[in-house]
């Protein structure tokens, strides 16, 4: 008996010997795939620093993100951000919409590169009054530590429609990069509806159908009063920014996409935020259960969107919907026109 659990326990122990052998391997691997990868382009180091770009590879940014974790948890002293050389940078990208566009996906998916540092909780620095009269330092101390070669990314999708923002965006840096992510213009109007909808019912109150707030009652046409409507006529609200900024500061992500096909749209952003590749497949894998794509880091540690994201819609009467999209066709032809990207909307 004593034999047979001692061979047992011998075996147990090779196989938990080959796993951890196995995954060293893995590790080792992937480390040296990390070092093969370009440097990150240069950003302007802060006065004093004593590092060069070429001293911080991918592979460094990528295995330091525990410790900027600890320190976006408020586990630091001033001492030990002096000494990791952190620092908290104003954006140099921000994702500016829409809202129900895919912002929060976008945002967490890119934060899977190693460059990339996000804020994770919206800001609202340019379109609200009270905060933005707290000035830039107040916003930039909402920003994540980060090391000076990382870009901080920062997303607030109720920019891209008010009125305020683009001239306060370009007085901050009139060369920063903005990405723009869009639905479908119908879709996304109804995905805004069905958030409303959900917060009426959690307060056990009554709201209107989606049919009665979308057509004017009295002239049985599309309601442009109505705000959920209003947002998905993007040509509008971008002509509005074109004032500030040239079209070659914009990427049109599409919303639509990422959510089915997720990787080529990254490496789109990859490319205009002139990062070099660094997401992979490997980084995304599809999740029966929630419907979508989930997020890989690494080996241990995996991350899906909130619950709350991929609501169940509404049925909406079939005739509202393709008097929508016929209202909403014309400003999407001037859309493509102005962005250089067509995209495959009914």
């Amino acid at each position: 008996m004593l034999f047979k659990q001692q061979a047992w326990l011998r075996q147990k122990l090779l196989v938990l010997g080959s796993l951890a052998v196995g995954s060293l391997l893995y590790l080792v691997a992937r480390v040296g795939s990390l070092d093969r990868l370009q440097h990150i382009c240069p950003i302007e180091s802060r006065p004093g620093s004593t590092h060069s770009q070429a001293e911080f590879p991918l592979r460094a940014l990528q295995f330091k993100r525990g410790l900027l974790h600890e320190f976006r948890k408020g586990n630091s002293s001033k001492e030990q951000v002096r000494l990791h050389d952190l620092v908290q940078q104003l954006p140099k990208a921000i994702i500016i919409g829409v809202r129900k566009g895919g912002t929060r996906a976008l945002l967490e998916m890119l934060n899977l590169h190693p460059a990339v540092v996000k804020a994770s909780q919206e800001i609202h620095f340019f379109d609200n009054d009270e905060n933005y009269a707290k000035g830039i330092e107040w916003y930039r101390k909402k920003m994540p530590f980060s090391y000076p070669q990382q870009i901080t990314i920062e997303k607030s999708p109720a920019y891209f429609i008010t009125e305020e923002v683009p001239e306060r965006i370009y007085k901050m840096n009139s060369s920063i990069k903005l990405l723009v992510i869009v639905r479908e213009p119908t879709t996304r109007a109804i995905s805004d509806y069905t958030q409303v909808l959900e917060g009426k019912e959690r307060k056990n109150k009554t709201y209107y159908k989606f049919e009665k707030l979308a057509i004017d009652p009295n002239t049985c046409e599309v309601n442009t009063k109505y705000k959920a409507v209003r947002t998905s006529i993007y040509t509008k609200h971008l002509e509005r920014w074109l004032k500030y900024f040239p079209i070659e500061q914009f990427h049109i992500v599409d919303g639509d996409r990422l959510i089915t096909e997720p990787l080529p749209e990254l490496q789109l952003v990859e490319k205009f935020l002139n990062l070099p590749p660094r997401i992979s497949q490997y980084n995304l894998y599809f999740n029966a259960t929630r419907g979508f794509y989930c997020l890989r880091f690494n080996i241990i540690f995996n991350k899906c969107l909130a619950g709350s994201k991929g609501r169940i819609h509404p049925e909406v009467d079939p005739s509202v919907i393709t008097k929508l999209r016929k209202f909403f066709h014309p400003f999407n032809q001037k859309f493509y026109q102005i962005t250089g990207r067509t995209l495959n909307w009914p």
